[in-house]
C-alpha cells in the first residue's frame, strides 16, 4: 500500500516501526525519510549531551508531502527538530524546511496522557490509541489577526499515536517518553 508523493513517486502509507529501537541513530535511520539532517541539526543542540528519551512522527499529506519531527529529552532540555516538505507553488521541486527548537523542561508547566483503552473479548483491556500535551508556560503567538482577539492562550507541544498510525510499539513508546518528561517537570535543575 502506498500514497502518491506530492511530487511523483510513491511513498509507503506505513512507514517502518522506530519503537524496536532504543537508541536514537537507529530509530531515526529506520524511520524519517531525512535521517541525516535530522541527526545533524539534534546533534549540534546536544552538544554531548545524553539522549534520555525520545519520540518521532512523521506522516504524508497531500499539500506538502512527508512532515517528520523528533523531540529528545536529555533531562534538562525537550530538543525538538521538524521538517518538512514545501507545497510546490513555495519552491523548486524537493525544497523541504528544517527547523529545530530547544524548551527548557522547567517551561513545561503541565504533562497530560490521554489513552483511548478498549475491552477486548477475554475482559482485558488494549490501548487503542494515546494522545500526550506539554504545556508550556510561554504564550501561543498564533492567535489569527483578523478575529477579535482572544485571551493568551499557553503554548503546547502536542504528540499521538494510534494502532492504525504507529501500532503498539509505538504508542508504548510515546507513553514511555511522556513518563520521563513527567519524572523531570518541576524538579529542581542541578
Amino acid at each position: 500500500m502506498s500514497r502518491p508523493a506530492y511530487n511523483g513517486g510513491d511513498l509507503p502509507a506505513v512507514f517502518p516501526d522506530w519503537s524496536p529501537y532504543r537508541d536514537l541513530e537507529s530509530a531515526a535511520r529506520a524511520y524519517l525519510r531525512d535521517p541525516d539532517l535530522a541527526l545533524e541539526a539534534l546533534h549540534g543542540a546536544l552538544g554531548g549531551a545524553a539522549v534520555l528519551g525520545f519520540t518521532l512522527e512523521r506522516f504524508v499529506n497531500e499539500v506538502n508531502g512527508v512532515w517528520q519531527e523528533v523531540v529528545i529529552c536529555d533531562g534538562s532540555r525537550l530538543i525538538l527538530w521538524h521538517g518538512e516538505d514545501v507545497p510546490p507553488d513555495d519552491g523548486p521541486a524537493g525544497s523541504m524546511t528544517s527547523s529545530l527548537r530547544v524548551v527548557p523542561v522547567s517551561t513545561v508547566t503541565e504533562v497530560g496522557c490521554r489513552r483511548r483503552l478498549t475491552r477486548t473479548p477475554d475482559g482485558g483491556i488494549r490501548v487503542d490509541s494515546v494522545d500526550v500535551y506539554l504545556l508550556l508556560s510561554s504564550l501561543d503567538e498564533t492567535a489569527p489577526a483578523e478575529e477579535a482577539p482572544a485571551p493568551p492562550r499557553h503554548d503546547a507541544l502536542r504528540f499521538g499515536k494510534t494502532r492504525d498510525d504507529g501500532g503498539d510499539g509505538q504508542i508504548a513508546r510515546l507513553e514511555e517518553f511522556a513518563r520521563l518528561v513527567s519524572s523531570v517537570v518541576g524538579r529542581p535543575a542541578l
